[in-house]
């Protein structure tokens, strides 16, 4: 934003702070779930889940993160991997490692899927893996809300990473020719399709178990080890189910750390290296209070929210919306539509292109609809 201002002080510069300190506070309680599913690899490949009854997996998972010397060593492994990779640069790094680890990622969700649908009834009075097919691609438009369709919006911020650093700095490294909206459309397309399979390998199994599909956040932690527990072969299955789920977060946490690191070494005229440890260091510093307030700390709140939960509705729930806005705005008043649209279209090939008739949506309906996400999480 410098550059763009002639490399004098401006106040857009704010979307690269605010961006690259949002990846820094989300990665700071994020990378610490990563390490909840390796301490889960390493709990299903023990036999901690054979036989384990719904209650005896809610007392694991309630001791488990109430060690914070155990998950702060999970955590450590997952930050020493991940800046062993992005210190290898782009290429070398973050591209070569997605690489393994998404097509990785797409096989085993099949497979998963594949298993999950063809589970049978489990437990007396259990539904098959068909009704729980059937359940979760039933809409219920009753549940359309507008606070849902909000809910919804601010859901794409996360998984997709809009408002936040890690956009711009994937696209500085685009060559010239590249088709923006085509692969703006691959993104969301894999995104949505990798969400929807994972879907598929989840309820149809709990309908199986005559497990409750609805218990949240705690359903992978709670519900799931109870199946893998019953089911043959549950150790392989368990290790492997949250093994995926901790590469899948890893591949996420790539593109978070990309962009402070990046953003940093350039800005601070230090090495890649430097930047990024020096970055992983501050999130750890951040991440130990998250970790504590799931045990020792828990009593202190922020806002009515453990230091967890409040790190996460901080960048989430407005540090994202502040940014995403941000741009918009300059989008709409200093870019203008016009030097938008034709940067866009440098590489489009034709099938798809930002057209005339987008102008409304860029200028105007955008930053509304901003506006107004940042209003319901404030």
């Amino acid at each position: 934003m410098r550059k763009l201002n002639g490399d004098k002080p401006s106040p857009w510069s704010l979307i690269g702070w605010v961006g690259c300190i949002a990846c820094i506070v989300l990665l700071s309680y994020y990378l610490v779930i990563i390490g909840w599913m390796l301490a889960y690899v390493v709990k299903a490949m023990s036999g901690s889940f054979n036989n384990l009854a719904p209650a005896d997996a809610k007392a694991m998972y309630d001791a488990f993160i109430a060690d914070p010397i155990e998950m702060t060593i999970y955590t450590v492994i997952v930050y020493a991997a991940l800046g062993f990779t992005v210190t290898r640069g782009l290429k070398d790094g973050v591209e070569k490692a997605c690489k393994w680890l998404l097509p990785f990622l797409g096989i085993m969700l099949l497979v998963f899927a594949v298993r999950s649908l063809m589970t049978t009834p489990q437990v007396e009075g259990a539904k098959t893996a068909y009704e729980g097919l059937i359940w979760y691609i039933t809409p219920d438009f009753t549940k359309i809300t507008p606070q849902a369709v909000l809910a919804a919006l601010g859901q794409s911020f996360f998984s997709i990473g809009i408002g936040i650093s890690t956009a711009v700095v994937y696209g500085s490294y685009l060559k010239p020719d590249s088709d923006v909206p085509v692969d703006c459309c691959w993104i969301i397309s894999a995104d949505t399709i990798f969400a929807f399979i994972a879907g598929v390998v989840i309820f149809p199994t709990i309908f199986c178990y005559g497990m409750d599909p609805s218990s949240g956040p705690s359903l992978l932690f709670e519900t799931m080890t109870v199946i893998f527990g019953k089911m043959t072969g549950g150790a392989i299955w368990g290790a492997l189910f949250f093994f995926l789920v901790a590469v899948a977060g890893f591949t996420s946490a790539l593109g978070y750390l990309e962009a402070p690191a990046a953003s940093f070494a350039e800005y601070f005229n230090v090495s890649r290296k430097k930047s990024t440890w020096t970055v992983l260091a501050i999130m750890f510093i951040l991440g130990v209070p998250s970790i504590l307030s799931l045990s020792s700390w828990g009593d202190y709140k922020i806002m009515g929210m453990t230091i967890f939960d409040f790190a996460d509705y901080l960048s989430g729930n407005i540090m994202m919306p502040i940014d995403a806005l941000l741009v918009a705005l300059y989008t709409a008043l200093v870019w203008k539509f016009n030097n938008y649209r034709d940067e866009c279209n440098v590489g489009a090939t034709g099938v798809l292109r930002v057209a005339a008739w987008w102008k409304p949506l860029v200028s105007y309906l955008i930053p509304i609809a901003l506006l107004i996400i940042l209003f319901r999480g404030l």
